[in-house]
């Protein structure tokens, strides 16, 4: 019984980790992607990218290392977009709001995300006693806060 139990978790675990994504060279992203990609940012540096499920993820870093992280699907699409920003970057809306209701954190990581025509903001804020992952839109409502 307990070599079932081990090859039925043995195999549990193969299965799990196949499902994870899968670094991959340039030359096996489809040329629509790479030709999208290339064309889309041609100063991109540090490029690796992965196949999770249909979509074709790649991390790559723009002028002074500002980190990117892009996933296109299989017709070169990008459905999501999530790069590194900084503080005076924010619209005016989410600064407010950050002004007003979330005093006494210092933002630790910033990124904006991309999604169609959806634009959120996800801040790491920082503090003595508490962290927080906060999402805000570009209008300074507060999406989603966990205590981190």
């Amino acid at each position: 019984m307990k070599s079932i139990l081990l090859t039925f978790a043995v195999g549990l675990l193969f299965s799990a980790g196949s499902l994870q994504a899968q670094d991959i060279p340039t030359s096996q992203v489809p040329s629509v992607i790479a030709n999208k990609f290339a064309t889309q940012f041609p100063k991109a540096k540090d490029i690796d990218w992965e196949r999770k499920g249909e979509l074709y993820n790649v991390e790559f870093e723009l002028g002074c290392n500002i980190d990117h992280e892009i996933w296109y699907d299989s017709k070169g699409v990008i459905v999501r977009h999530k790069e590194d920003i900084t503080k005076s970057s924010l619209p005016a809306a989410v600064t407010s709001k950050l002004a007003k209701d979330i005093k006494g954190y210092r933002i630790d990581d910033l990124e904006k995300i991309t999604e169609g025509s959806k634009v959120t903001y996800k801040l790491e804020l920082k503090s003595f006693t508490k962290d927080w992952d906060i999402v805000i839109d570009s209008q300074g409502n507060i999406l989603k806060q966990i205590e981190d």
